[in-house]
């Protein structure tokens, strides 16, 4: 049995009174996902352990069966493996966003959608002008980078940019868990300083804003690790996955899939947004089956930054997408080959009302031509509670739809 992972990151969400009470999952026309939810189970998956942030990195990794107690190290160094970074003993690895500062205000986490040649250009100017034998900045997509210290100390408490928008940053500066990171920190928050400076009068951020667009006027270093140890899931999994590939935009997701042993398959014209290219990531994950692949893990990010943009009907539209473009194509070609699972869920909620991730159980449904269906009849929040699974914690997700049809 082969198997296909749909993740439509952040898809879950609250109950909204401008949908008469509904979640957008329950409002959204999504006659796909609720062919999955009918013909096949259901349950709940908490993918947030007790302890950690509910962030992207904790979510898909848990769901992909690793104990966050193990392999967890924050965002950084997973950004790194996927823009083919390597990581030295004593690297401290951070994500680092560049960000739209507005008077005392962190107006957003995105500088108003940067383009990835726009932001090399400032990240280059930054690596020129702060880089060192100690500091590097490095390049990734959009407004993702990375910033690496050689021998940073990790006791330090960042807040993620995404959970504070229209907030005032100085208040969410990284702060020391101890003297021995003081040293750290005072050069993490010289670097921020210096950037502000630097960016502000730069000739791109000056065009930015004579034509009206946000300036990306700060890094917001945050998410820093050292290097993991994750086992392959052809270890783990070693009857079931010879090979797997891992389909997104995000580099985050790419770091994961290869500490997980899985090939990353880019995409043209994924973008990470709600103009991504729905169907060629299915096309993608059709074409990794056909090759060879027992495992495909498709990462669709578009709902989860229009549930960070607070746009209810943007997201409300990502969702509809990937159940026509993405998860409608998959399972028609799953029921006509008759030997591969699907699993359709987010990887935590990102409620339009709040603007950032939450660490609510969420919905998850798993299909194979076999499976005996348990009567629930649609794939939402409330209705997967009513699912045979239950609520699963830990790698419980993971066992239980890699063993689909043992």
């Amino acid at each position: 049995m082969k198997h296909i992972v749909i993740l439509g990151d952040g898809m879950a969400d609250w109950h909204n009174e401008a949908l008469g009470g509904m979640t957008l999952l329950q409002y959204a026309a999504t006659p796909n996902f609720d062919r999955i939810a009918r013909q096949g189970r259901n349950g709940l998956l908490q993918t947030v352990a007790d302890g950690f942030h509910p962030g992207s990195e904790v979510a898909n990794s848990s769901i992909l069966g690793y104990d966050q107690h193990i392999v967890y190290q924050g965002r950084g160094p997973l950004e790194a493996a996927s823009i083919g970074v390597e990581l030295e003993d004593g690297d401290f690895a951070l994500r680092c966003n560049l960000v739209c500062l507005e008077g005392n205000m962190l107006k957003n986490h995105s500088c108003g959608r940067l383009e990835t040649d726009e932001a090399d250009v400032l990240i280059r100017y930054l690596d020129e002008q702060l880089g060192s034998e100690r500091v590097r900045f490095y390049t990734g997509v959009q407004y993702r980078h990375l910033l690496v210290i050689k021998g940073g100390d990790s006791h330090i408490h960042f807040t993620p940019p995404h959970d504070i928008p229209c907030k005032p940053w100085r208040e969410y500066m990284p702060k020391a868990e101890g003297d021995e990171a003081r040293e750290t920190l005072d050069l993490i928050d010289e670097l921020i300083y210096k950037s502000q400076i630097l960016l502000k009068h730069h000739p791109l951020n000056q065009r930015r804003v004579e034509q009206g667009m946000d300036p990306a006027n700060s890094i917001w270093p945050w998410g820093g690790g050292y290097k993991p140890q994750m086992e392959p899931l052809t270890v783990t999994y070693s009857n079931q996955i010879r090979r797997g590939s891992v389909i997104t935009a995000v580099d985050l997701i790419r770091g994961i899939g290869k500490y997980a042993g899985l090939r990353v398959i880019d995409v043209p014209g994924a973008t990470g947004l709600w103009d991504t290219n729905f169907e060629g990531k299915a096309q993608a994950a059709i074409q990794a089956i056909e090759d060879g692949d027992d495992f495909v893990y498709i990462h669709i990010e578009a709902s989860d930054e229009a549930g960070h943009d607070g746009d209810l009907s943007l997201k409300l539209q990502c969702i509809e997408d990937i159940d026509r473009k993405v998860a409608g194509p998959i399972m028609d070609y799953a029921q006509r080959r008759g030997d591969i699972a699907i699993s359709l869920l987010p990887d935590h909620p990102t409620p339009v009302t709040y603007r950032t991730h939450t660490n609510e159980p969420v919905p998850f449904a798993i299909w194979y031509p076999s499976i005996m269906p348990d009567g629930v009849q649609t794939f939402d929040e409330d209705a997967a509670k009513q699912g045979i699974y239950g609520l699963l914690r830990g790698d419980g997700f993971m066992r239980m739809f890699m063993g689909a049809n043992d």
